[in-house]
């Protein structure tokens, strides 16, 4: 049978009430004491149920994490983790799904519902900060889209995941690269952006083309189908994330053309369907977990006393490079000449 806290108080030789603020830390407690319990604890396996802790404690037992959409693969491994993370220190993860700050805040940012909240991509994120920082709730920020010193955010090395990308195309041989960002209210889009740049400027490259771009199917697919038109596809595309390559592909796949020999496309994120389309695309892989597992680490840190010091994790992308990246078709030409 599991043993209970009267099992360690009668173990012990000491109250409930004793062994209850050992539990909880009190400062308190005789040393001599703590020791006795900690000593029954150990004898008797125990391990205190954390929901009763949280209870002990006034807490709810329960963290709030907005975000704005589900429909993502990248944003559903990143909730699993944290989920999953939550679950093992005896934490339930409330949800609020919402477009906006104003959808959200009422129902989940309140001290008797929630022990902290964690921030997914917010947009209005200076307004939830406020909102957090006045009910002295303790949060954190995954992939936010501002960088303030008093906020503690983990954010993925998007500069380097855009650099890697581009350098991956130029060293394919590739000269003639566009690249489709995504909105531009995006922290990570203009760094990937700008990773891409620095990749072409240290290699003595102008862009073929930067276009404006959502992260969406649909953008992709607009602007291919665009250069197609007009005859003015360049070699290779940087696409700002999945689902902007998945379009290109598709608006290439539809005008009878063929990935990689007419143009070869590289995504960013690795969201499911990267791996399930073919050809299979090359893209940039987000640490959806490290970044997930970091944030609600952090949190509970900072709800179980930790000094929030505003510290910015910066995580690294890993580029995966699969079947719809090649050589551009003059370099085939020219190996097919040579033999």
């Amino acid at each position: 049978m599991k043993a209970n806290i009267f099992d360690v108080a009668k173990k012990s030789g000491l109250s409930v009430v004793t062994v209850s603020r050992v539990l909880n830390n009190a400062a308190s407690v005789r040393q001599s004491n703590r020791d006795k319990v900690l000593k029954a604890m150990e004898e008797l396996d125990y391990r205190p149920n954390a929901s009763a802790r949280s209870l002990a404690k006034g807490r709810t037992g329960v963290i709030g994490l907005t975000l704005t959409t589900l429909h993502d693969a990248f944003l559903d491994t990143v909730v699993k983790e944290i989920t999953d993370c939550l679950a093992e220190q005896g934490y339930f993860l409330a949800l609020s799904v919402a477009p906006s700050f104003e959808a959200s805040h009422q129902s989940l940012f309140q001290h008797d519902r929630v022990d902290g909240v964690i921030l997914l991509s917010p947009v209005e994120e200076d307004a939830y900060v406020r909102e957090l920082k006045q009910k002295r709730i303790p949060f954190v920020m995954l992939d936010n889209q501002h960088q303030d010193p008093s906020v503690t955010s983990i954010l993925v090395d998007n500069f380097r995941g855009g650099y890697e990308a581009t350098k991956h195309l130029i060293e394919l041989g590739h000269n003639k690269i566009a690249h489709i960002r995504g909105s531009a209210s995006f922290l990570s889009s203009r760094n990937r952006e700008r990773g891409f740049m620095t990749a072409m400027a240290e290699s003595g490259l102008e862009p073929y083309c930067i276009e404006d771009g959502e992260f969406d199917i649909a953008s992709g697919y607009e602007v291919a189908s665009r250069w197609i038109e007009d005859g003015r596809l360049p070699t290779a595309v940087f696409a700002a994330d999945d689902y902007i390559a998945i379009g290109v592909m598709d608006a290439c796949k539809n005008a009878g053309l063929k990935v990689p020999v007419d143009l070869s496309v590289v995504g960013f994120d690795d969201q499911l369907l990267a791996s399930q389309l073919r050809p299979y695309l090359t893209t940039v892989r987000q640490p959806a977990r490290a970044l997930g597992q970091t944030g609600a680490e952090l949190l509970l840190g900072y709800i179980d006393g930790a000094p929030a010091s505003g510290e910015s994790v910066l995580l690294s992308p890993e580029l995966i490079v699969r079947a719809s990246t090649a050589a551009p078709r003059t370099n085939h030409h020219e190996q097919e000449g040579d033999r």
